[in-house]
């Protein structure tokens, strides 16, 4: 790994960042991985904490009611790092879109914000937002969005079914739906325009980059000048953007039995 300061995963030790990202993790689904991202929580340390939208799954709360004690650990364990000094912000998705009527308030020591300003130790200024406003389905057609979002719930109890049957043949995690968004053409656009118009929103604010979630695509690239910077999700990949304490941005994957893995790098200039 590139950041010097992170230590050793060991049961008495914590990986320290600068500032950590993370979205997508749709608490209140069957599909969130809140056991994995609390497992993250526990073992990282940070000076900012950026929640960048869709923690919680209110689209499926409404139709049934899911709430173990994992998920109330995730929300709990936020909520004493800020207690304990951590800088919490909150910025909502689309799918926690309710707590958007709060944008403004401080809630348990956490503001909730529709976008947030942050400039890395290096100076490059990142404009941090969940990124529904640039999916055309979501933005229009909020009635096919739901639609699709049934479809993507199938395809997680399904690979959650079939996860369960790797690990009993000492197989490592799979995951279906990022493979078929990697195989199907139209997705494989989608993302690409997706990409395009965070970027051309990051130009017209002025800024170096853009920090967002929304489509469960960890990515770390330059687009069209801008720094295009998705967290990933706790879902399908179990990522986080982190930027350490010499200002270098990552994209770490998380692991229950083994250090993290890095799957994305770049350290952007201005």
């Amino acid at each position: 790994m590139n950041n010097p300061h992170a230590q050793e995963l060991h049961e008495d030790t914590k990986m320290v960042f600068r500032s950590i990202f993370i979205s997508d993790i749709h608490l209140g689904s069957f599909g969130s991985q809140a056991d994995l991202l609390l497992d993250f929580l526990k073992r990282t340390d940070s000076e900012y904490l950026f929640l960048v939208g869709d923690i919680i799954d209110g689209w499926r709360l409404k139709q049934r009611w899911f709430w173990p004690q994992s998920h109330n650990d995730v929300i709990q364990k936020i909520l004493r790092k800020a207690r304990k000094g951590t800088k919490v912000f909150f910025i909502p998705g689309n799918h926690d879109e309710f707590a958007r009527d709060y944008a403004g308030l401080v809630v348990g020591q956490i503001p909730v914000m529709l976008t947030a300003n942050h400039t890395t130790l290096k100076g490059v200024r990142l404009l941090v937002m969940h990124g529904d406003e640039f999916d055309g389905v979501v933005r229009y057609g909020k009635w096919l969005a739901h639609l699709g979002s049934w479809a993507y719930d199938m395809t997680v109890v399904l690979n959650g079914r079939l996860n369960s049957l790797r690990r009993r043949l000492g197989l490592p995690y799979w995951s279906l739906a990022a493979y078929i968004k990697r195989q199907v053409k139209e997705a494989v656009k989608f993302i690409t325009n997706f990409e395009e118009a965070v970027a051309k929103h990051g130009a017209s604010e002025n800024v170096d980059g853009v920090v967002c979630g929304h489509i469960h695509h960890p990515s770390m690239k330059t687009v069209n000048g801008i720094v295009y910077l998705n967290d990933g999700d706790w879902v399908e990949n179990g990522t986080a953007l982190v930027e350490d304490l010499e200002g270098n941005l990552e994209i770490l994957k998380w692991h229950l039995d083994k250090e993290p893995t890095v799957i994305c790098s770049q350290i952007p200039s201005k």
